[in-house]
């Protein structure tokens, strides 16, 4: 197998630029990050960071980034305990812990994992949680409908998956959220 040599300069730094927009730690350490894999939209006139572009999705499981705070470290891991699982109505409501979930059963599932929820809540009640506004890393998109929520730049939810699976799953793809009322956890 003949090795191949990049040429100075162009061949070099395409890899090496690639390879910043891929790789969490690179991404991570930025203060201003480059559209790339996994970044979510940022308001106009907001910095995109590591916050909102930080987290990996490898086979499904979402990693946090490096820099993340134990709490978002911690939502990550418990919205991961339940990513597999499928989507039944009212699951999570009764107890944290169901054969399944619904939207806001789920996103109160990952929020109790890390000490931010205490009770479940439907999607409505989620809709007036916390403080207003996009959080720096745990965004709670929610209204009476429907809620998910953005952490580290990976969308949590249980819409949007491909034909045949249901649940609660961590997504790349944005949603436009208009329609919902933005919430985060205080110092997150």
């Amino acid at each position: 197998m003949r090795r191949r040599r990049f040429e100075k300069g162009g061949q070099l730094a395409a890899l090496l630029f690639a390879l910043a927009l891929f790789l969490p730690a690179a991404r991570a350490a930025a203060d201003d990050v480059p559209w790339g894999a996994g970044c979510m939209p940022v308001p106009e006139g907001a910095v995109r960071t590591a916050a909102n572009c930080g987290a990996s999705l490898f086979h499904g499981r979402a990693l946090a980034p490096p820099g993340a705070p134990a709490v978002v470290k911690r939502v990550i891991a418990a919205a991961n305990q339940i990513r597999h699982r499928p989507y039944v109505w009212g699951g999570g409501h009764r107890s944290w812990f169901s054969r399944g979930y619904d939207c806001s059963g789920a996103v109160g599932y990952a929020l109790h994992g890390a000490g931010l929820l205490d009770v479940t809540m439907v999607s409505g009640q989620l809709a007036g949680w916390g403080e207003a506004g996009p959080g720096k890393w745990i965004t709670v998109y929610a209204n009476a409908q429907h809620v998910f929520m953005v952490v580290a730049g990976l969308r949590f939810d249980t819409r949007g998956d491909p034909p045949g699976v249901s649940g609660p799953r961590w997504h790349r793809a944005w949603v436009d959220p208009r329609k919902f009322a933005a919430r985060h956890p205080i110092a997150f």
